[in-house]
């Protein structure tokens, strides 16, 4: 691990209508890498960005800051699971800019996302992500804060629109 950012030094806050820039650029980095299995379209992430500034009743964005620079985000959506006993809250994407990777921002934003979920969310019963089988790096990571392997494949089905 290169050099660690201090804790203290690190803002993790709720995604403004003024991080519109950043926030797509990101997301547009974030799934031309290898994090992702396939590309998205463009308007996808313009989609997302206005579902963001309309509600946060199924989806949350949190930018992850150094003083004013954004330097990475994380994306949840919230779904009903049987199987967990009630709400699920998906970690759907985690990015941190290259440069910055390395630092802890993963480890400092995952630490406080979930000491705020299991300290405040009572209704959530469980915190689902994926991650590609090549990305030991995340794995770790998740290994680290408590998450283990499923063992499902996850199948999808596309439909026209």
């Amino acid at each position: 691990m290169q050099n660690k950012v201090a804790e203290s030094e690190v803002i993790v806050r709720p995604l403004h209508i003024e991080d519109r820039e950043d926030f797509l650029a990101m997301s547009k980095a974030f799934f031309n890498s290898d994090a992702v299995a396939h590309k998205v379209e463009d308007v996808y992430h313009e989609r997302t960005f206005a579902e963001l500034m309309r509600s946060s009743e199924y989806t949350e964005c949190y930018m992850i800051c150094i003083a004013d620079q954004s330097v990475g985000y994380a994306l949840t959506a919230k779904t009903w699971s049987r199987e967990a006993g009630g709400l699920t809250v998906w970690l759907e994407e985690l990015f941190i800019l290259p440069e910055w990777r390395g630092h802890g921002l993963g480890a400092t934003f995952l630490s406080r996302w979930l000491n705020r979920v299991e300290k405040k969310e009572k209704d959530i019963y469980r915190l689902r992500l994926e991650v590609e089988p090549e990305n030991r790096d995340a794995m770790r990571l998740y290994r680290r804060q408590g998450f283990e392997r499923l063992g499902y494949d996850a199948w999808v089905k596309e439909l026209p629109h």
